[in-house]
């Protein structure tokens, strides 16, 4: 069986940093695209987020930089430039997630790099749309939850201030966007002989993200209602309290309702004008969801756990991000496995998502260190040893030093 999988063949000039283009990126690495990470003299500003055992490999980095090779380029010297559109010529695409007009002061625009690789797909992950009034306007994964709604939709769940939400929300979803968009433009690439330029702006994909549940009644025009989906608003909308903890219930469809009547001894609410049908419950979200909460709060988790899973009523325990390791189907799936890492020791990181028959994902290459592959992706440029050489004299590039023993 093969490990290499089906991304195989595809090669990826990733310029991007932090988390979003890193997460795309990480995510076609799993299955198999040789991404080629090029990286300032300093490196990707997120390896220097810790914890972490040796500086500029910080957690974060270790995860979303696995299956990449690293090459440091100054960008701002000729010579970097020059061989960035080398590196170019020999790959399927190009991502970057700074600011266009960033990319066209460096001298790699899409003109420049289409110039050298005319079927190169050359997608930019960024803030927002150029052809709207935004266009330009730094962005970041707080400041796109904020304009897509994200945050307000907390304080109008809860009443209270508006919050991000603890995760990389906007990078992660936007992404993965990303890497649907990049690996669509390559097919057509691969069916044409013809590339483009692609753009994925955070704000319109994030929007897309939050509307897609909430356009509501503004689905019509004249709008049938307000703005919002109803049953995910509710306050009660949360993990249950139990007489000794928390439990994720869900109870959903009709089937789901007469086994918990059943469970709690009320059989006659089966036919109440409140609970009766799917319809009534959506009208009565909040009172319904009450109703679930106050019945939780008479039974121990074990209990509800025993007799909601009896029942047929989809229940989850509630996990924190601790917790969540030694999960008993994650640890069976081998979620979370443990690699010895070249510099770092041992190291635990989150499996690929997936499971591909014949081309499975894999994690076939550790995170590598600031500049790791530089002398073999020049080499695979074209580059003369006598010119890397040059190029390491004069900082356009460089190569980390051989890793130290991890007990020293």
């Amino acid at each position: 069986m093969s490990a290499t999988g089906p991304l195989e063949g595809i090669r990826i000039l990733d310029l991007t940093a932090v988390v979003m283009g890193p997460y795309a990126t990480q995510t076609l690495g799993d299955l198999g695209a040789d991404i080629v990470k090029v990286e300032p003299p300093s490196g990707d500003n997120l390896r220097a987020v810790g914890p972490m055992r040796h500086a500029g490999m910080g957690a974060m980095a270790l995860h979303l930089n696995r299956n990449k090779r690293s090459i440091v380029l100054d960008l701002k010297q000729p010579e970097g430039r020059e061989a960035c559109l080398r590196l170019a010529a020999g790959c399927d695409a190009l991502i970057y997630n700074t600011r266009p007009q960033a990319m066209a002061r460096l001298g790699l625009g899409y003109e420049a790099v289409a110039a050298v690789n005319p079927k190169i797909v050359y997608l930019g992950a960024f803030g927002y749309g150029e052809e709207g009034p935004y266009a330009g306007k730094p962005a970041y994964d707080d400041l796109i939850q904020g304009a897509a709604g994200v945050a307000s939709l907390f304080a109008q769940q809860s009443g209270d201030a508006p919050r991000y939400a603890p995760v990389t929300l906007a990078d992660r979803a936007v992404g993965l966007q990303a890497a649907i968009a990049l690996l669509a433009a390559v097919l057509s690439a691969q069916r044409t002989g013809k590339g483009q330029a692609v753009e994925v702006p955070m704000f319109e994909a994030l929007s897309q993200f939050v509307m897609g549940d909430h356009l509501g009644g503004h689905s019509f025009e004249p709008p049938l209602g307000p703005t919002g989906y109803a049953r995910l608003l509710a306050p009660h909308r949360k993990p249950y309290a139990t007489a000794d903890g928390y439990l994720s219930v869900l109870i959903y469809n009709d089937k789901h309702w007469q086994a918990f009547f059943d469970v709690i001894g009320r059989p006659e609410l089966r036919s109440s004008p409140m609970f009766g049908t799917h319809t009534a419950r959506a009208a009565n979200i909040g009172a319904v969801y009450a109703f679930v909460a106050e019945a939780m709060a008479t039974r121990s988790s074990d209990a509800w756990m025993a007799a909601l899973e009896a029942a047929d009523i989809p229940v989850a325990r509630l996990h924190s991000t601790e917790s969540l390791i030694d999960d008993p189907h994650l640890r069976a799936v081998d979620f979370f496995p443990e690699f010895d890492h070249p510099s770092e020791g041992r190291i635990r990181t989150l499996a690929p998502v997936g499971r591909y028959s014949a081309t499975p994902a894999a994690i076939r290459r550790m995170a590598p260190r600031i500049g790791e592959q530089s002398v073999e992706l020049l080499r695979e440029a074209g580059y003369r040893d006598a010119e890397i050489d040059r190029l390491l004299a004069r900082g356009v590039t460089l190569q980390p030093a051989p890793p130290k023993d991890n007990d020293e």
